[in-house]
């Protein structure tokens, strides 16, 4: 099995559960207060790990109580933490989540010290010695800093998976630098200017995307499952796995990491697809971020069954 490395956020998610979202100027009392370790760039190495993949992370967290807890969330789920740097006199980054009683969520984030993760901090000095065989990359760090990782190694051939959430435009150029883009379709609506609804609109933004120089596409599609794009025009929509929400919160986070972990496998396509859905499908029955995301015998037994 081939190394994944993640460069990304780590985040301590201070999670409130309500009946319903607050209105503007409103106020309303909280079911439940809870804090998880996330970040989605933490989320996605977790995710990997669980699902069987050697993985190290690549981050920043502050000098505190929340950044050691982060650390040893990650060290305790089988991800190497060595590239994780403690920033003296800064706090370690905070998303702030709302969930409501269907599931759904919204969130807003401190960046902390994922806001001090500058391209000359991720900079090799001997750290990428041994280069991963995979990276993944989304856009809770600087933005320079995702650009320079682009670079460094799609230069070197490692297979680059970027997920543009947050999403934001992007310079022409880095879509070239990008193996497999993952996103959702109102990341793919940011990025491509158009509707993302119909299966005739999935399938053109997929395309707008290909043609600007990813090698291959996979929009979520939430309850409507997924589609996939790659080359020689081939693609596919996939069908959801049915289950009970209970919350969203790293339903995308847990897809990521696990494709990764079936593509470091050398899983085909539709196999690799389908492992990724199960696993976010199992995360959107629990509650939270890191605590949500499944070991691989839950999906391998969910798979079965």
């Amino acid at each position: 099995m081939g190394s994944i490395a993640v460069i990304g956020s780590l985040n301590m998610d201070i999670v409130n559960r309500v009946e319903r979202a607050p209105l503007p100027g409103e106020t309303i009392q909280a079911v439940s207060t809870v804090y998880v370790p996330g970040g989605k760039g933490a989320n996605q190495a977790v995710a990997a790990a669980r699902a069987g993949a050697r993985v190290e992370m690549i981050g920043a967290v502050g000098q505190d109580a929340f950044g050691e807890e982060l650390l040893t969330n990650l060290s305790t789920s089988g991800v190497g933490t060595e590239g994780v740097l403690v920033e003296p006199g800064s706090a370690t980054g905070i998303a702030f989540i709302t969930v409501d009683a269907l599931g759904e969520n919204s969130i807003i984030l401190s960046a902390g010290a994922n806001g001090k993760l500058t391209p000359g901090k991720i900079a090799p000095n001997g750290r990428f010695a041994l280069l991963p065989d995979w990276l993944i990359l989304q856009n809770e760090i600087p933005y320079p800093t995702v650009a320079y990782a682009l670079t460094y190694f799609a230069a070197r051939g490692t297979y680059v998976i970027y997920n543009p959430a947050p999403a934001c435009q992007l310079p022409e150029e880095d879509y070239r630098k990008i193996s497999m883009l993952i996103l959702n379709e109102t990341e793919a609506a940011i990025l491509t200017g158009s509707e993302v609804v119909s299966a005739e609109e999935i399938s053109r933004a997929a395309s707008i995307l290909v043609d600007r120089g990813c090698r291959e596409v996979i929009i979520t599609l939430g309850a409507r499952g997924l589609f996939y794009r790659g080359w020689e025009d081939q693609e596919l929509f996939l069908e959801p796995f049915k289950v009970k929400v209970t919350d969203t919160t790293a339903a995308g986070d847990t897809f990521v990491g696990a494709y990764a972990a079936a593509l470091a496998e050398n899983m085909p396509i539709r196999d690799a697809l389908r492992f990724a859905s199960a696993a976010a499908a199992l995360a959107v029955t629990q509650k939270g971020a890191q605590t949500s995301i499944p070991e691989r015998v839950e999906i391998d037994r969910f798979l079965k069954r």
